[in-house]
């Protein structure tokens, strides 16, 4: 596509590659794409907050528990087995990412990514502390004075105190939030957990405070590789070239016959996060925020002009063609999130709550025991992941005339693993080979839950393999 080739893919501007950058000061715009912010990052951050202090069955509702290899993700337990679950879960988010990106472009990073949510509450603490776009220009100018120490102390405090709340409830996500609060309540915090309080709170500090549209732009992986993912029809911000050419002043009312709409007044270039100017074409510094439409719209009201000059288009609407949903990228896509999900939706019902694991005990190869029978003996794992307390019966296929040793039922907690050791006697008699592959399974005693393993039994090198 031409309008997405790489001249328009980079600022008009020749920057030096290791020219210093300079500092973006964002302009305040309200809007009504910037509303919308409320119902995407808003609730996302409410719900990354007040998380940690729901409790399901006297435990937190969300918790990694990296020590005892559990995840608690409301009334669901997942644990080490269920890895591959995670895998297509991430998968299913990869795909479901592009198929989003294809259809209406970056709205991930302008509306939801936590970076553009923290980010915009670093600045508006900055607004708050420091004042509007021009005040924080002179302010940044001036000579150092009481009063911009104070200024900037307050900002740096209010930054450094959201900071640690983020990094206190992200670290209670796998230590668990009342637990934390009552060992920091008696100093008791362990040094890995000050040291990852610590480390999160200075990242957070320096991601969205400093870092800003550095991260977005030269670390973030996504926005180089987005374009790839884009056609035609992808939903994006875009400046309409022939309605606003010429660009030039003008009072209100008055509109010159050489001049376009755009009054090159260059709000849309003062509101943007990233400092880019949408009139220089699609740029991969572009987040999709919209905060250049609010803009836009703004002066064409108070000029009296058409809304609509920066807008949410395609390039095929800015060609006068129609859109179109029949397309390869959308459908392939589209085809892979459904594939994804059928599939995590049917391991997730089918996966088992309870595991078996068997190591034989590789010390002694068989023992002989009084009559003249053979014994083998096994140590054996049993995972109860279900919700419930269970008693567990062992079985053995492969071998005839056996008897296993402890032969009562196995009691196992709900969430818990227990190891026991057996032995398993048979009649050599009844041994057709060297080598028996034999089949353990542990059932509950309402035969709702079977888990099995394979393993082999080995008798005296004396017998003849058939």
């Amino acid at each position: 596509m031409e309008h997405m080739n790489q001249n328009n893919l980079i600022d008009s501007r020749t920057l030096n590659l290791y020219e210093k950058q300079e500092k973006i000061y964002t302009r305040r715009m309200d809007g009504f794409f910037q509303r919308i912010q409320l119902f995407t990052g808003w609730p996302f951050l409410f719900a990354f907050f007040i998380t940690p202090w729901l409790t399901i069955d006297n435990r937190q509702a969300v918790l990694f528990d990296l020590v005892e290899t559990k995840f608690y993700i409301y009334w669901i337990t997942f644990w080490p087995q269920d890895f591959i679950l995670l895998s297509w879960s991430l998968i299913f988010a990869a795909f479901l990412l592009f198929f989003i990106t294809n259809l209406i472009g970056r709205v991930w990073c302008g509306y939801t990514c936590p970076q553009t949510i923290w980010t915009a509450i670093f600045t508006w603490a900055e607004q708050l502390a420091e004042g509007n776009r021009n005040q924080r220009i002179k302010l940044d100018k001036s000579n150092l004075t009481l009063n911009k120490i104070l200024k900037k102390t307050t900002k740096h405090s209010m930054w450094i105190c959201f900071a640690l709340f983020t990094s206190i409830t992200f670290v209670s996500y796998f230590y668990g939030l009342y637990e934390m609060s009552y060992d920091a309540w008696n100093l008791n915090l362990s040094s890995p957990v000050v040291f990852w309080l610590v480390f999160f709170t200075l990242a957070t500090y320096f991601n969205a405070g400093w870092m800003r549209e550095q991260l977005c732009k030269y670390i973030c992986p996504y926005a180089r590789f987005q374009s790839s993912m884009f056609d035609e029809d992808t939903l994006i911000v875009s400046y309409d070239e022939c309605r606003g050419e010429i660009r030039g002043p003008r009072k209100k009312n008055l509109k010159p016959k050489d001049l376009g709409d755009c009054v090159d007044c260059s709000v849309c270039v003062q509101v943007c996060p990233v400092g880019i100017d949408i009139r220089d074409g699609l740029q991969y510094e572009c987040t999709n925020c919209a905060r250049c439409i609010d803009a836009c719209n703004s002066v064409m009201n108070k000029m009296d002009y058409k809304k609509g000059l920066i807008s949410y288009t395609t390039l095929s609407q800015l060609k006068g063609k129609s859109f179109t949903w029949k397309r390869p990228k959308l459908v392939g896509y589209g085809l892979a999130v459904i594939t994804m999900l059928i599939s995590i939706s049917v391991l997730l019902i089918s996966r088992p709550l309870v595991h078996l694991d068997i190591l034989r005990d590789r010390n002694l190869l068989y023992q002989e025991v009084s009559g003249g029978y053979i014994q083998n003996s096994y140590k054996l794992n049993i995972l109860n992941m279900s919700e419930h307390d269970n008693y567990f019966t062992l079985k053995i296929t492969g071998l005839k005339k056996i008897s296993i040793v402890p032969e009562s039922e196995i009691f196992i907690q709900a969430g818990t693993a227990k190891n026991v050791a057996i032995n398993v006697i048979t009649d050599p008699d009844q041994l057709n080979n060297l080598i028996t592959k034999i089949l353990i399974s542990a059932t509950s005693t309402d035969n709702k839950l079977v888990a099995e393993a394979e393993s082999r039994f080995i008798g005296p090198s004396s017998i003849q393999e058939i």
